[in-house]
Parts: structure tokens; sequence; C-alpha cells
């Protein structure tokens, strides 16, 4: 049960062209842009950007000066229209960020359960080695006897 230390760095680069093959081909730029803007969404500082949009906005239309006020107290009709506009949009690319983030989370799986596959040969390939070596062992012992 002899192996050569080719057959591993083989093994090896074999998977790492593997690994940079799912990462580039599998998604599209689009697809690479919806997970990045997925990303940006998901983060606190988007939640403080929205926040403070949200508080300067409606704090200008409720305390800055009467004429130079856009969008009129109570209704804030344009404020509304817009956080819908974004909600709309949002909520479906994030929906697609999360179907893509399922398929890298499937190739990482994948990925895993081949690393896994492979060391689990190598342990046995190890075990069986150490195994020949403690029969070894105990032929010389019972040779010096």
């Amino acid at each position: 049960m002899q192996s050569t230390p080719g057959r591993h760095i083989k093994q090896t680069d074999d998977l790492t062209a593997r690994i940079a093959e799912m990462n580039a081909q599998r998604f599209s730029a689009l697809d690479r842009i919806a997970i990045w803007v997925n990303h940006q969404i998901g983060t606190f500082h988007f939640f403080l950007l929205l926040v403070c949009w949200t508080v300067l906005w409606l704090g200008w239309n409720i305390f800055g000066p009467a004429e130079l006020r856009f969008d009129p107290f109570p209704a804030f009709v344009l404020w509304l229209f817009i956080s819908n506009m974004v909600q709309l949009l949002f909520l479906p690319l994030l929906m697609v960020g999360q179907e893509l983030e399922g398929k890298r989370a499937e190739m990482r799986a994948e990925l895993d359960f081949e690393i896994n596959r492979r060391a689990e040969a190598e342990i046995h390939e190890v075990l069986a080695r150490l195994e020949e070596q403690q029969k070894e062992i105990k032929r010389l012992l019972a040779g010096e006897k």
C-alpha cells in the first residue's frame, strides 16, 4: 500500500482548481453583484444609514424652515413612497442573494465532503502503515529472542 508524494500534490492541485472553478464559473457578474449588495444590506452600517436618512428627512420636514420643507408633516408622502420603493427593490434582491448564498454554501459543503473523504482515505492509509510497522516490530522483536 505504497503512496507517492506526487499523488497527494496532484490531488491538492485538483481540489484547488475545483474550488477556483466553482467560485468563478457558477456565479455570473449579476450574481456576484447581488451577493455583494446582499452583504452590504445585511450590515449594521446600512441599518444606521437608513436610520440617519429617516431621522434627517423627518426632522427637516418637521422642524426645518417652513418655506424649505418639501414633504409636509404628518403624511410624509414622498418619504413613504421612497421607503416603499427601497423595500420593493431590496426584498427581491435579498431573496436572490440568499438563494445564491445557499448555492455557495452547498458548494462549500460539497468541497468539505470531498476533503473529509480524502482525509479519511489518508487516515486509513496511515493506519495500515502503522499496522505494518507494528507487525514488523513484533517480527524483529521475536527474531531477537
